[in-house]
């Protein structure tokens, strides 16, 4: 079965200020280019079961971007992750790879 595209809309039920509008729910995030992203590649194992993932952090842009710079990443690595909460997930200890993988793809402000 396949889940419905249900949008969830305002939260707010009735508002008795004659004068109100409703929030805008689109917000448009443009992507930074790859020299100006300020993204930080660094090695963690907490609240993982002891296994060890290398997270690049950071990013500015649409999810479809970081979901394509991650799918990129993983392909690089050999490797499975995941995106999510803004974070790039690779596992594995692969800070070099993903690092130099970031400088020859231009994002220049990248950092270990």
């Amino acid at each position: 079965m396949s889940k419905k595209n249900k949008s969830l809309g305002s939260p707010l039920v009735y508002s008795t200020d004659p004068n109100y509008m409703p929030p805008s729910q689109e917000e448009t995030i443009d992507t930074l280019p790859p020299a100006e992203q300020p993204l930080r590649v660094m090695l963690e194992t907490k609240h993982r079961a002891g296994k060890t993932v290398t997270i690049v952090y950071g990013f500015v842009g649409t999810e479809e971007d970081m979901n394509a710079l991650g799918k990129a990443l993983k392909n690089h690595c050999g490797t499975g992750g995941s995106v999510k909460d803004g974070e790039i997930i690779i596992q594995g200890d692969h800070r070099q790879k993903v690092f130099q993988f970031l400088k020859q793809k231009g994002y220049q402000k990248a950092k270990l």
